[in-house]
């Protein structure tokens, strides 16, 4: 097995002086708990200073928005990305979808009127808690052929056909490839128990996603304490140890918690 750490990044915050809130669409980066004004200058999108809108306990962190769409350009996503880590220095932000847009700053401070229940669920779910994301994949030439090597069921169903001819018939080949899925979705079923068994004391929650491609086993968040993270590390590299040389383990973090935030917003 191999295992990638993830690269050291700064969470200092870069807080100032109150900004002037602007008038017309404000960027959406966060929701944080704050009853006070912040300000973050100059590392926005398109270096915007980032400041809060407060309502009650909560506020919106956001940004003034000249143009009414946004891409997901790297520069763009790379400055949202960088906003919420500067966030996660000292609070747990409840992050906002990249391109979430309102309308102006009062739909933003309606928002926040609407929401303060919901956002205050999701601060007791998330607090003190940052998101840790682990990708393991085999690492292997070809998927279908390490299966037929690893299953005797696959590797007996190809043989017998290949035995008999040398091409595949269309139905011959939909069989052995739904035996093939089977097979293969039952192996990352098995592998991500065995890794939330060996994670579950240091892991709050957590969520399995789907995998990108054939050769991915699993595609999980963990939200985890911010004083475990050390203990997340080792889990990852004990889990590690219970696989061979055909699989690479990926893991990533700290994050905002993405996975675990669950909030439906009408922005106007």
């Amino acid at each position: 097995m191999k295992v990638s750490e993830p690269a050291e990044v700064s969470n200092s915050p870069a807080t100032g002086p109150a900004a002037p809130i602007a008038r017309g669409r404000n960027y959406l980066y966060a929701v944080v708990e704050a009853s006070s004004p912040r300000s973050y200058p100059s590392i926005g999108i398109d270096g915007a200073d980032v400041y809060t809108i407060t309502e009650g306990r909560v506020a919106a962190v956001v940004s003034g928005l000249p143009n009414p769409k946004i891409r997901p350009q790297r520069a763009n996503l790379a400055a949202h990305h960088a906003v919420l880590k500067c966030l996660m220095a000292d609070t747990t932000p409840l992050p906002m979808t990249f391109g979430t847009i309102a309308a102006s700053p009062d739909a933003i401070r309606r928002i926040l009127i609407r929401n303060q229940h919901a956002f205050q669920e999701q601060f007791r779910r998330v607090a003190g808690k940052v998101e840790m994301g682990l990708r393991v994949a085999w690492e292997v030439p070809n998927i279908f052929e390490y299966l037929v090597n690893t299953h005797a069921e696959l590797r007996l169903a190809r043989d017998r056909l290949m035995g008999a001819r040398h091409e595949f018939t269309q139905e011959e080949k939909i069989e052995l490839g739904r035996m093939f899925d089977r097979l293969l979705n039952d192996d990352r079923e098995e592998h991500t128990r065995q890794v939330r068994h060996v994670l579950a004391p240091v892991c709050v929650e957590f969520k399995a996603n789907p995998c990108r491609n054939e050769q991915e086993v699993m595609n999980v968040a963990c939200l985890v304490k911010r004083g475990a993270q050390e203990e997340f590390s080792a889990g990852v590299f004990a889990s590690a140890k219970l696989f061979d040389n055909s699989f690479a383990f990926d893991y990533s973090g700290p994050w905002a918690p993405h996975n675990f935030v669950e909030l439906e917003l009408d922005l106007e």
